[in-house]
């Protein structure tokens, strides 16, 4: 880069990162909302309200003459007035879906120019189909509908003053704007002076109190529109903030008055079950805010923004789970207020933006996740190799250094599928540009690493070195599609990775088939392509916040310009999606017929689910950082981003042997399982560790993969349901109020495994909340435990990982060592029957071939496992049964097959792989026989645990079928008398 006229080398450029982010600590880099001028404007707003009291009144209400009902779908429209401003007119539009879910709209009508109304061109996945079948009812001060199967929901609109009220059973579920802290602030010329305060006093007061209220409303009308708070320009550090539309932020409050714990909003570095931000026993002194920021080494325990944002909050009780949806790009502070047992206030103030807020009425977490899904897209299914573990640091510095560490991996007998390359493959940082003094041969040394089975990832990040001998910089410029500055003309110059840069600007749609151009791996007639790659190399997409080293926060000044005259104040949160978003279109078209992407993104927004994995970034390598990753995750989770994790090991630092374990661990049962680490840690590839660390990493590591078909079939469940891979206590039993802040320990899928990391050092011992009398195994020694609603202790030494299937559940796994995932494709399997305490038990099991798009078209196998108790006698018969044929419509991407066949291609090529082993637990009694339905006789072992299930905790019984003969996709039955 260049700085006062002079080249600044690398090792500078490394310098003034490393001093920008020994500051994270601090968070001196980093606004609070005293510093944000819109953050002070709506947190003072709610003070005011705080004072007045009773006397507080929304300044914002219908004007009953203008409310339009729309003659064939559940939509209504209306002109919305302010006391405050009245030559301003706001309008209302409110529809309800056909899923029951909520929308609510509300814009400056004829204003001096146009709020940003786009953000939900990005994160929804289609636009949301309004009810034909619900009706508006207009009264005389409210409209109001009233729907579902047993007509228990309601929407009431009360006009003045405006309020917006959810209810089931006749009982507040969301309230917008309860407390009256709605405010949308109008766009105006700079010259104009404050509005004359509007005196509203109520009546029936005497003179005195008439005077009062006069007089606080007064103080309330001229806070509105009074000082001019930042309205026009900002300054932070040594940065201004030219603000050229004035103020435009909007506030509003959504309350939750029958719901104790609220959760979501990620990204952030705290409890899942969101601690308070105000009140006199707040948690946090600061709102939590939604502003993606590249924060390195962020704290453990913060409200402050980090790379992701995602508007979205459920809302969580015994009676019911509710989630709100508010779909803003630009930078966001969120206040949470407990203002009474079982009760949550929330304030959301953004910086720009129209509302656009959606009600998800639940009543269940199920069906919060699938309003939710429904809404912005289910996670998209991964190819298979994605799941299995993943060998990154900055940087692998070679081609003989990759080489080398796969070699390693082999010589060490540990399993891998996926090695990355960090910024250090490319020349000077030019993206797509090997350096080929350390790499002179990239797609050989690609290919080799294909031998394996494995893949390689490849490190693509946003800014373009502006240098005329860079082809995708000098092609990007000649288009026009790079990010304005403020002027509108022109490039935008910051400093990043790669000195001097430009970012593309994702917003204009020029730039999208270019993109996609650049990624293919043969020449192309228009320009460069990247030929020194493969169609397997997976991208890695960093510092899409955008991280800018020069510009404020870390980022890009906000008044910068993008596609359509948007402010980047307006897309903020919105920006590293599309980066991310047309990575994976890139990959898609690379091949034909097309593989299915891997792309990992480190900034996300709602609807990044549909594009692949995230990683909650530059962690570092603490017990605290290791603790907080796993409620990151679980966040992320409910958030929609399934596919997530956090760097094992920490990216900063040198773990000691007993963390860097414990992390394997942790990331063992984490979707995404990647090692990571900085360019001056110490190299800590599992096989340089000293016993007894190195054979229990490889014990970990060798497990993940034996349970891979149950991670794959969790993630196909995710991606027709929406539904988080990683369930926290409160959303497998949503009744339990025990469990509602637990946020240690979590269910994966709907396999029944049950896993509490342990991030402790020196401990021997977990503490495992059980929610229920049901049977849960211990995984590895079949111990039996029962907790109902209470706290068991279970041994945790360092070798030993708390993990338990709970009782009614069936695992499938591959129990054959292998070097990588595809090498199992044909290994057979085993299947752990966990029975519960009527001798029943189920499990799912998909297969496709991990790749490709086939699935799509019926090419998969879904089979469903069961154990069902003997109707009489203590008997139990196996089955296995063909899930797609009977419920087609569930089977892909949540999309309805139009012809399925058992008999498919794929099925028929794995028909040869068997079952190789059931194991029964908890049968209570030795069989007499055990056979198929024919009545042929199968080989079997029993061992008569310590105790039988039912009687006291013990050891389970264990039935051993060996070699049941039968294949993992077709119908079977097994008879156990």
């Amino acid at each position: 880069m260049r700085l006062s006229g002079q080249l600044v080398p690398f090792t500078s450029l490394l310098f003034l990162y490393c001093s920008l982010t020994v500051s994270a600590l601090k968070t001196g880099d980093w606004k609070t909302c005293s510093q944000s001028a819109f953050c002070r404007r709506g947190r003072a707003l709610a003070g005011r309200a705080k004072e007045a009291g009773a006397n507080w009144k929304s300044p914002y209400a219908i004007e009953p003459t203008s409310v339009v009902v729309a003659a064939d779908e559940a939509a209504f429209s209306a002109a919305v007035k302010s006391s405050i401003y009245p030559d301003i007119t706001f309008k209302l539009d409110l529809q309800v879906l056909d899923d029951g879910v909520v929308r609510v709209r509300m814009d400056e009508v004829d204003g001096l120019r146009q709020r940003y109304n786009e953000a939900s061109n990005w994160a929804l996945n289609s636009e949301p189909s309004v009810s034909k079948q619900i009706e508006w009812t207009v009264g005389k001060g409210d409209v109001r509908a009233v729907y579902g199967a047993k007509k228990d929901i309601s929407v009431v609109v009360n006009f003045s003053p405006l309020k917006i009220t959810l209810l089931r059973g006749g009982k507040e579920e969301i309230v917008l704007n309860g407390e009256g802290l709605l405010h949308l602030e109008h766009f105006r010329n700079k010259a104009e002076p404050p509005p004359a305060p509007t005196e509203v006093p109520e009546e029936g007061l005497d003179g005195e109190e008439e005077a009062q209220q006069v007089m606080e409303v007064n103080s309330a009308s001229s806070w509105f529109e009074g000082e001019p708070d930042g309205y026009w320009e900002e300054s932070f550090l040594s940065w201004t903030d030219k603000k050229p539309k004035g103020p435009e932020s909007l506030s509003l409050d959504i309350n939750f008055p029958r719901h104790g714990h609220v959760y979501g909003i990620p990204q952030h570095a705290t409890g899942l079950s969101l601690p308070t931000t105000t009140g006199e026993d707040s948690f946090f002194d600061e709102p939590y805010r939604l502003f993606n920021a590249d924060v390195f080494e962020y704290l453990a325990s913060s409200p402050m923004s980090l790379y992701g944002s995602i508007p979205l909050m459920y809302a969580h009780s015994a009676s019911s789970t509710v989630g709100v949806f508010h779909v803003v790009g630009s930078e966001s502070w969120i206040d949470v207020a407990h203002p009474k047992d079982g009760s949550t206030n929330t304030h959301w103030v953004s910086e720009s933006g129209i509302l656009d807020t959606f009600l998800l009425p639940g009543p269940t977490p199920e069906d919060v996740f699938a309003q939710y899904a429904r809404l912005t897209g289910t996670p998209v299914l991964p190819a298979h190799w994605a799941l299995g573990y993943h060998q990154c640091r900055w940087n692998y510095v070679s081609s003989d250094d990759v080489r080398s560490v796969q070699q390693r991996f082999d010589e060490e007998d540990f399993p891998v599928d996926v090695f990355w390359l960090d910024i250090e493959y490319s020349e000077e940082h030019k993206y797509f540009i090997w350096d080929k003094k350390n790499f002179p041969d990239p797609v050989d040394m690609t290919q080799d690493v294909e031998k394996i089975a494995r893949k390689m990832v490849v490190i693509i990040d946003p800014h373009l070195k502006r240098t005329q001998d860079y082809p995708v910089y000098k092609e990007a410029s000649e288009l026009g599609i790079l990010v304005k500055p403020s002027s509108g003309e022109g490039e935008y110059e910051g400093w990043c990775w790669s000195g001097s840069s430009s970012w593309v600007d994702f917003f204009n749609p020029g730039s999208w088939d270019w993109w996609k151009k650049l990624f293919k791996t043969t020449p192309q007639e228009n320009g460069f392509s990247w030929i020194d790659s493969t169609e397997s190399v997976g991208i890695w997409n960093d510092m899409n916040e955008p991280s800018v080293f020069n510009g404020p926060e870390i980022s890009m000044p906000r008044d910068n310009v993008h596609y359509g005259g948007w402010e980047h104040r307006d897309v903020h949160n919105i920006n590293g999606m599309l980066f991310s978003n047309q990575t994976w279109q890139a990959l898609l078209a690379r091949s034909n017929p097309p593989k299915r992407p891997f792309v990992l993104t480190r900034s996300f927004f709602a609807g990044s689910q549909r594009f692949g994995a995230m990683w909650t970034g530059d962690n570092m390598g603490t017990w605290e950082h290791m603790a907080v990753g796993i409620k990151m995750v679980l966040a992320n989770n409910l958030g929609g981003m399934s596919f997530s994790g956090s760097d094992v090991g920490g990216f900063f630092g040198n773990p000691e042997p007993e963390m860097l374990v414990r992390w394997y661990e942790v990331g063992a049962f984490g979707p995404f399982f990647r090692a990571h680490a900085h360019i001056d840690t110490k190299r800590r590839e599992p096989y340089l560790l000293d016993e007894p660390y190195k054979s229990i990493i490889r014990d970990v590591l060798r497990l993940r993969y034996k349970l891979l078909p149950m991670w794959y079939t969790a993630f196909r469940e995710t991606s027709v349901t929406g539904i988080p891979i990683l369930r926290p206590q409160f959303v497998m039993f949503p009744k339990d109020e025990a469990g509602f802040a637990i946020d240690d320990q979590y269910y994966i899928g709907s396999s029944g495994l049950l896993v509490k990391p342990v991030t402790e050092k020196g401990a021997t011992e977990a503490t495992v909340y059980l929610g229920e009398k049901q049977a849960y195994y211990d995984y590895f020694t079949s111990h039996i435990h029962r907790g109902n609603q209470k706290n068991i202790t279970v041994k945790a030494e360092l070798h030993q990982i708390p993990l338990f299937i709970r009782g009614g559940s069936i695992i499938p796994t591959r129990e054959r060592p292998r070097r990588s995932s595809p090498l199992m494709k044909m290994d057979p399997f085993t299947l752990r029957v966990a029975l519960d305490d009527q001798r029943k038990a189920r499990g799912e099991l998909y297969l496709d071939d991990g790749e490709t798009f086939a699935h799509e078209q019926g090419n998969f196998v879904w089979r469903e496992f069961k154990a069902e108790a003997s109707k009489k006698g203590k008997g139990i018969t196996l089955s296995s049964l063909d899930l797609a044929a009977a419920r087609p419509s569930d089977a892909v991407d949540g999309k309805a097959l139009s012809e399925y066949r058992g008999t498919n291609d794929f099925a028929a090529s794995v028909s040869p792989v068997k079952v190789e082993r059931i194991v029964v637990l908890g049968l209570g009694g030795k069989p007499t026989s055990v056979s198929t339905d024919s009545g042929a006789p199968l080989e079997w072992d029993y061992y008569d645990g310590v105790a039988a299930v039912g009687k006291k905790e013990g050891v389970a019984s264990i039935l051993t079928i060996k070699n049941p003969g039968v294949s993992v996709s077709s119908d079977w039955n097994i008879v156990i008398e």
